[in-house]
């Protein structure tokens, strides 16, 4: 692919854009950009875009079935309610028990059940504390304890067709691995962790995931410029170079969930590059599954 085969979905490129996802009530779009504090939606009827100003840095959202969002911010998990205007009404679920300077959220997402699930990081990256903790919230449970610890950039979260693996990456230099559990769908508790791919010799570092419907795991290769498939063997059995050096994350949506959105990071916005930070669609030739949305009454 080159350039000409992506849709660019805004003008205004994010400073580390992540979460893309795909609303099939609403058929548009919503992604954030971590640092600005800012929630996105694209509609591709009226290729228009909208943007909502929250209290702190957003990490990652989630759809909800009230037609909301549950989103990881930096002192815990929201209940987000997006305004007619450019500001958003945030009610705290739950408190994140090691919040702190340096600390937040990171990626996150549902499971095929709908129980939230979010991991935490410390954002220095070069002082590699291995303090982040994934975590799972639900209404009726709240803020699990810490399931899987010891992260140092947690990512990669995803579930296959059937919801029985759980996927999760490290994106940090000095790990590169993406992992996979097998996962109890009735308890939403992963065990068995193995490696699923070590990308320490490959082009990028792991971050965001998605899978498809045949169960393979898209990634997206931060500084390599590319998302990379694997087989549920864990084999690479396609890549697709991307004009940004460092995408962050991915997600199947469109009218028939075979459109990919690709979010981005721009490490130094004052250096001049079109593609940094820019938010791109591509039809991969595969097809995605709806996102499951937490159950929530209001």
């Amino acid at each position: 692919m080159n350039p000409n085969n992506f849709e660019l979905v805004s003008t205004q490129a994010c400073i580390v854009g992540e979460s893309p996802l795909w609303s099939v009530l609403q058929q548009r779009w919503y992604w954030v950009d971590i640092p600005r504090k800012t929630i996105w939606s694209y509609d591709p009827a009226t290729q228009s875009t909208h943007s909502w100003l929250c209290s702190e840095m957003v990490a990652n959202i989630a759809l909800t079935t009230a037609g909301t969002l549950i989103a990881a911010m930096e002192s815990g998990i929201f209940h987000i309610t997006l305004q007619d205007g450019p500001a958003v009404n945030a009610s705290l679920l739950a408190a994140l028990p090691e919040a702190g300077p340096g600390i937040r959220f990171n990626d996150g997402r549902c499971d095929r059940q709908g129980r939230y699930w979010s991991g935490t990081m410390f954002m220095d990256m070069a002082a590699a504390r291995d303090i982040g903790n994934l975590y799972r919230y639900t209404t009726d449970d709240g803020l699990s304890v810490p399931v899987v610890s010891q992260l140092l950039t947690q990512n990669g979260l995803a579930w296959s067709p059937d919801g029985k693996t759980m996927y999760l990456s490290d994106s940090h230099p000095q790990r590169q691995l993406i992992w996979a559990f097998d996962y109890d769908t009735d308890s939403g508790t992963p065990h068995g962790q193995r490696v699923f791919a070590d990308m320490t010799n490959m082009a990028g570092r792991p971050d965001g995931a998605a899978v498809d419907t045949d169960g393979c795991y898209w990634i997206c290769a931060n500084d390599g410029a590319a998302v990379v498939r694997f087989t549920p063997e864990g084999k690479v059995d396609r890549t697709i170079s991307l004009p940004m050096k460092k995408p962050a994350m991915c997600s199947f949506g469109g009218s028939n969930l075979d459109e990919l959105m690709i979010t981005s990071i721009n490490p130094d916005p004052q250096t001049p590059d079109a593609w940094a930070g820019q938010t791109l669609i591509i039809r991969p030739g595969a097809q995605g599954i709806a996102e499951t949305l937490f159950p929530l009454d209001i």
